[in-house]
């Protein structure tokens, strides 16, 4: 009995050695392939490119940089694909008439909203005015616009729509500049050539000048090939920064300027050498996003930010230099024609404010197993609000689209007010040409045009219905709306004084 209770107790002691061993060696393993897993992850975030090609100063083709960066460029052609945005055609996705018609067309905004046509006649955008789209159609769409085909436009409108930093080297390089293609776009010798090419794309027609580009924004419009930094390569940009940071506008957001205006000035301020990574993630894209006209002859691209970047600053800058974009055929009041200033309302609002670039919302970070990069799909952020807005408020994804569908719905109805009292202010002046008035009597309510029209356009064509500054856009709309009744009443009196 004893000798069998023994026998069964080295048994079970010998099956449990082996379930210990087995144990352990099955840890081992798990721990091994654990290391692994952690080794692998680590080695795949350290390496960020393929380096399949060598890319230079001279690698147009986003798709060569595709080779190295595949899911940056897979995010790039995307933008042919954008997600649609509130009070706005979906970008990439044409109205269905223009579907059936085998058309591929951004919607109309003078369809979608009629009084534009009354606001801007005599000009071309009463022709022809279509919604913004993504990245991958800026070129295609401003070829195609019918304000392009009827109304002859000069080189300069390719800045913001085609990756043209060869295009103007090779220009410059003809034109007598210094140095090779191949040198660095921020040496002297590539600054010289791209500025010279610059300077001679202006004011080329805009149909030969696009014949020396072949795709809309690229990779290198951004980014040095060699060490991937960010990088200004537009000239306009950094003429117009430079005079912004001369001006006395307070530009908090933009830290290096502030720093530079407490130096000496001896040298102009220049992003290239100065700006954080921060800051070049907006301004980037304030190369484009911007307000903008073309100066003199010579049809140079301009910002004008010299006295600052706020509405009745550029308005004061333009009146300055008494420029005028076209003279209004219904009233005969010299007005302003506004362009996209997505750059200039953020710099007024809260994000802004808080260090938070345009990437961080139109290009937020992506993950890819342990790999972090940024999206290069750039679109609306309420795409992906879970990366571009919880990151920083702790709120649903419901909840937060609510907040920017009610700022988004008061700003589109402060903005249907500020267009029908321009339009009531045209048509006030309109009847009182036709009964009589003479110029001087109307000088005062086309003025009074000129800067509610101003206002009221410079709102309609920035594209964030708001949301980039809230309390300014209401600001503008609201002087605007003021500037416009204002404008009627003087016509009024000129009737009082007849009777």
């Amino acid at each position: 009995m004893l000798k069998s209770l023994l026998r069964q107790s080295r048994r079970a002691g010998a099956a449990l050695y082996w379930l210990v061993g087995i144990v352990c060696c099955a840890g081992t393993v798990l721990a091994m392939m654990l290391y692994n897993n952690i080794a692998e992850r680590k080695h795949e975030a350290a390496s960020t490119t393929l380096r399949i090609v060598d890319l230079t100063e001279t690698t147009v083709d986003p798709a060569e940089w595709g080779k190295n960066f595949p899911r940056q460029y897979d995010g790039y052609i995307r933008t042919s694909d954008n997600a649609k945005a509130r009070f706005k055609w979906s970008e990439g996705r044409p109205p269905e008439d223009e579907i059936h018609a085998g058309m591929n067309k951004a919607d109309s905004k003078l369809a979608g909203d009629p009084r534009l046509k009354t606001i801007f006649n005599g000009y071309a955008f009463a022709i022809d005015y279509r919604e913004r789209r993504g990245h991958s159609f800026m070129l295609f769409d401003q070829r195609e616009t019918e304000r392009v085909k009827q109304k002859p436009q000069p080189g300069a409108c390719l800045n913001c729509h085609a990756s043209n930093v060869v295009a103007y080297r090779e220009v410059g390089l003809k034109n007598g500049a210094p140095g090779e293609l191949s040198d660095p776009l921020l040496s002297e010798a590539g600054q010289k050539q791209l500025f010279k090419g610059f300077e001679t794309v202006n004011k080329m027609s805009y149909n030969d000048a696009t014949q020396l580009v072949k795709h809309p924004v690229t990779c290198l419009d951004c980014h040095d090939p060699k060490s991937m930094v960010l990088r200004v390569t537009r000239p306009a940009f950094l003429e117009g920064i430079a005079n912004l940071a001369k001006s006395s506008d307070a530009v908090p957001h933009l830290p290096s300027i502030e720093q530079w205006r407490k130096g000496d000035r001896k040298s102009e301020y220049n992003p290239n050498a100065l700006a954080g990574r921060q800051e070049m993630r907006s301004m980037t894209c304030a190369q484009c996003h911007v307000e903008y006209y073309f100066k003199g002859d010579e049809k140079r691209l301009t910002f004008p930010w010299h006295n600052g970047l706020k509405a009745e600053q550029e308005e004061a800058y333009y009146d300055s230099v008494g420029w005028t974009d076209f003279t209004h055929k219904d009233s005969g009041a010299k007005v302003l024609k506004a362009q996209h200033p997505e750059f200039e309302l953020w710099s007024q609002g809260v994000h802004a404010r808080s260090g938070v670039s345009c990437a961080d919302c139109h290009m937020p970070y992506m993950r890819e197993g342990a790999m972090k990069f940024t999206d290069h799909q750039v679109q609306t952020p309420m795409a992906h609000v879970n990366r571009s807005c919880q990151t920083c408020h702790n709120y649903t994804e419901s909840e937060i689209q609510s907040r920017v569908d009610q700022i988004q719905s008061r700003s589109k109805a402060q903005l249907d007010r500020a267009e029908i009292a321009v339009v009531d202010l045209i048509r006030a002046i309109q009847a009182a040409a036709a009964a009589g008035a003479s110029d001087e009597e109307l000088k005062h309510a086309r003025e009074l045009q000129r800067k509610a029209q101003w206002r009221a356009d410079l709102m309609n064509a920035e594209n964030s219905m708001g949301f980039h500054a809230p309390a300014e856009f209401l600001r503008i709309c609201g002087e605007a709306i003021d500037y416009a009744r204002q404008g009627e009443v003087e016509v009024a009196k000129l009737g009082k004084k007849k009777q």
